[in-house]
């Protein structure tokens, strides 16, 4: 059953996204900002933690959960080292998931012949 809710609630984000990107004149990357902007502003009001644990990963891995995982270690590094924390803590929170990003988007460069768009 877990499965099936992370497949229907990541699905509904995603179709929303892309309903955003059909009936509106905004760009990829600034659907993107919305959805990381999002899911930190649902991470400080507290109500995107109650909806991650219930619905796992379908929300968990999304720019939503990203914008709540920049929040949570912003919030923590500012309880540990006051203000520059605000600085510190997205940097630690998310730097493994951006890395294995970064290594994995290069590999695949590799891997396949790509090439800008004309």
């Amino acid at each position: 059953m877990d499965y099936v809710k992370a497949f229907l609630v990541g699905g509904a984000i995603c179709a929303l996204s892309q309903i955003l990107l059909e009936k509106t004149k905004l760009l990829p990357g600034r659907i993107m900002v919305i959805l990381v902007c999002t899911g930190a502003v649902l991470g400080a009001l507290q109500i995107y933690e109650p909806f991650s644990q219930w619905a796992g990963a379908g929300a968990n891995v999304p720019l939503l959960g990203f914008g709540n995982v920049l929040w949570k270690g912003v919030r923590d590094a500012v309880d540990e080292n006051g203000f520059i924390g605000i600085f510190l803590g997205g940097f630690k929170a998310c730097a493994l998931g951006v890395s294995a990003a970064l290594i994995f988007s290069y590999i695949a460069s590799w891997m396949f012949d790509s090439k800008m768009k004309k």
